[in-house]
């Protein structure tokens, strides 16, 4: 039998080109299997082929895991346990006891021949998507060769790649044999078949497209710095360039629009708007809003939000249809971005004026008309009146020496009781809850004016409910609402992983 084996072993390799050593892999899988079948349970298995002999031998193995974490005793074996067989013996080792392997003649040879040609399809497959990740490419070229349960597989060559249903332009009908273009979105190595995942509503496919149409960028000389689609429909780019002699935007459009006509019909008539891309972020919203024209702009670093004003108008036009052009532009430039008329702005900052006198009024024991000279002036928070260089108020005429040092120990005064307060709200509020990523004790005792005084109170609100509560911006609230869920998701995670372990035991 030791002799079949090594003939067999020799043959094969000969006929499918491939390693002496594959082949034995192949075999020593194939009589693994064979033996697992004298089991009811699932078990593990290992058999070792003798490369000069042919002899073999098969050996059930549990591996080595620390006290406390067994999850199946078929297959794993504590560590204490381990080490009253093998002193020295470590996690992650494997304690084996001989086995009486399945004979080589039930298997047969075709058996053996079909793992080894599962191992040599394997291989190149590996071997393929090996070289093309290699070459850096991001942008497929190929052909649809089926479709699959809504997905389209796609052939590049020898490589097959996967265009889901959700990273197709809508409305695009694709069908085997038609040519198509997409962007590597990612590879997946637990998907059955094709591993490389494509997409043709990435904003990063636009922006290959428009590198591949205009060799500017590919130069060096000009760059795209970021674009946002709505796929299938309308879409942004930023441009840059640090040479005077290019013009970004004309050089993307191209002679008679030859340049960005040809990546709209790539992307199904989708139409593109080119946007000069500024470091100054409100530069860059107003540009991202084209072809709405802004009145003007205010920007609120700490919410990371621009609120922008506009003509009645234009109204209609900054905000797109379904708000498509403001969403757009909120993709594009990274900012939260609220359109309100000239009428709206007056409304809000009148509100914001009457917030901050009655706070100046309450907190400084000011009358009215001290308190507008104070906003007048520009002042509006007690941080300033408290903080700022004391030049700065005595350059107010209406402000004497006397009146201007009494309001600085007034507004220090309440900021020290307010401190006091935020203080005294935090008592009753979890730790859970402060520790959290993104959160203060300003926002803390916010909450706790709410009734939020842990982790999961915060986790139960909406994104709605947290902005009007909080003030902050709808991003900041998704994410930190999301930071308070994490745990309920890794609990879940931890007894769905429970359940599927099994009961755990001390022994295997």
């Amino acid at each position: 039998m030791s002799r079949e084996i090594l003939l067999l072993a020799d043959a094969l390799a000969r006929e499918k080109s491939v390693e002496r050593d594959i082949v034995f892999q192949a075999l020593e899988t194939a009589l693994a299997q064979a033996t697992k079948k004298q089991f009811t349970d699932e078990v593990d298995v290992r058999v070792g082929i003798d490369r000069e002999t042919g002899e073999y031998e098969a050996f059930r193995r549990w591996q080595v895991v620390p006290d406390g974490e067994l999850e199946d005793h078929d297959l794993q074996v504590i560590l204490t346990e381990a080490r009253k067989q093998i002193d020295d013996i470590e996690v992650g080792d494997f304690i084996e006891e001989d086995l009486e392997a399945a004979p080589f003649g039930r298997i047969g040879a075709q058996a053996a021949k079909q793992v080894i040609l599962q191992r040599i399809r394997e291989a190149e497959r590996e071997q393929i998507l090996k070289d093309f990740l290699e070459r850096g490419e991001l942008i497929v070229n190929g052909t649809v060769k089926r479709l699959e349960r809504g997905d389209v597989i796609v052939e590049a060559g020898k490589l097959e790649a996967r265009l889901t249903r959700d990273q197709m332009i809508p409305k695009e009908n694709l069908r085997p044999g038609d040519r198509v273009r997409a962007f590597l979105l990612r590879v997946d190595r637990n998907l059955r078949g094709p591993q490389i995942v494509l997409s043709r509503t990435a904003p990063e496919f636009i922006m290959k497209l428009f590198e591949l149409e205009v060799p500017e960028i590919e130069q060096g000389l000009m760059t795209i710095k970021s674009a946002a689609r709505d796929a299938g429909i309308r879409a942004k780019i930023a441009v840059h360039t640090t040479d005077r002699r290019i013009d970004p935007i004309g050089t993307c459009v191209g002679v008679r629009g030859s340049r960005v006509q040809a990546v709209t019909h790539e992307l199904a008539g989708e139409r593109v708007d080119i946007v000069l891309w500024s470091d100054d972020p409100a530069q860059f919203v107003i540009g991202a809003l084209a072809p709405a024209n802004v009145s003007s702009i205010v920007v609120d670093e700490e919410r990371h939000a621009m609120d922008v004003v506009v003509d009645e108008g234009e109204l209609a036009v900054a905000i797109g249809r379904g708000g498509q052009n403001v969403r757009l532009a909120s993709e594009l430039t990274g900012w939260q971005i609220n359109i309100m008329t000239s009428e709206d702005a007056e409304t809000r900052s009148q509100t914001e004026r009457q917030k901050i006198l009655e706070v100046f009024m309450a907190k400084l024991d000011v009358d009215q008309e001290v308190a507008e000279i104070l906003v007048d002036e520009g002042f509006s928070s007690l941080e300033e009146v408290a903080y700022v260089p004391v030049n700065e108020l005595l350059e107010i005429e209406a402000l004497d020496e006397d009146t201007v040092n009494e309001l600085r120990t007034r507004a220090r005064n309440a900021l020290l009781t307010e401190a006091i307060v935020t203080e005294e709200k935090l008592g009753t509020t979890a730790q859970d809850l402060l520790d959290l990523e993104g959160m203060d004790h300003d926002l803390a005792a916010k909450l706790a004016d709410s009734g939020i005084f842990t982790r999961d109170d915060l986790a139960e609100l909406a994104v709605d409910e947290l902005v009007e509560i909080s003030q902050i911006g709808e991003q900041a609230a998704s994410a930190l609402i999301m930071s308070a869920r994490a745990h309920w998701f890794e609990a879940e995670a931890q007894a769905e992983a429970g359940q599927e372990g099994g009961s755990t035991q001390d022994g295997r």
